[in-house]
């Protein structure tokens, strides 16, 4: 048995956390498509609002449990950099020329880093 799901974790022998980011990724993508009716293009929500749904229900599921994938490989990160920076994408309805680190900077979303994870574990941990 190579690998074992707990409380909603999927933990591995090798420690990769693959497997959990690849999962979360799927239920990430699901929920972004379900919730294009308030956040996609043609949605009334503000764009003031928009990054609140972001934060309430997106951002939480990839968080979770990641207090123990501080030692995920910067591979597996990025699958969650690019699912940030899709949903992002949709819910500022940026055209395909902006560039992902401005659109973050200008709604103020933490990139998805080891920084970002670390800050993430010791803001839990206060």
């Amino acid at each position: 048995m190579d690998e074992i799901k707990y409380l909603g974790i999927h933990l591995d022998q090798r420690r990769s956390w693959r497997k959990h980011i690849t999962t979360k990724r799927k239920q990430l993508d699901l929920k972004v498509r379900n919730l294009y009716w308030k956040t996609g293009r043609k949605s009334q929500l503000s764009l003031e609002n928009k990054p609140l749904v972001y934060k309430v229900i997106l951002k939480p599921a990839w968080t979770y449990g990641i207090q123990l994938g501080g030692t995920a490989s910067d591979s597996n990160l990025e699958i969650l950099e690019r699912f940030q920076s899709k949903a992002l994408r949709i819910i500022t309805d940026a055209p395909w020329y902006f560039p992902n680190t401005i659109i973050k900077h200008d709604i103020q979303i933490p990139t998805v880093n080891k920084k970002h994870v670390h800050s993430v574990q010791t803001t839990e941990n206060d």
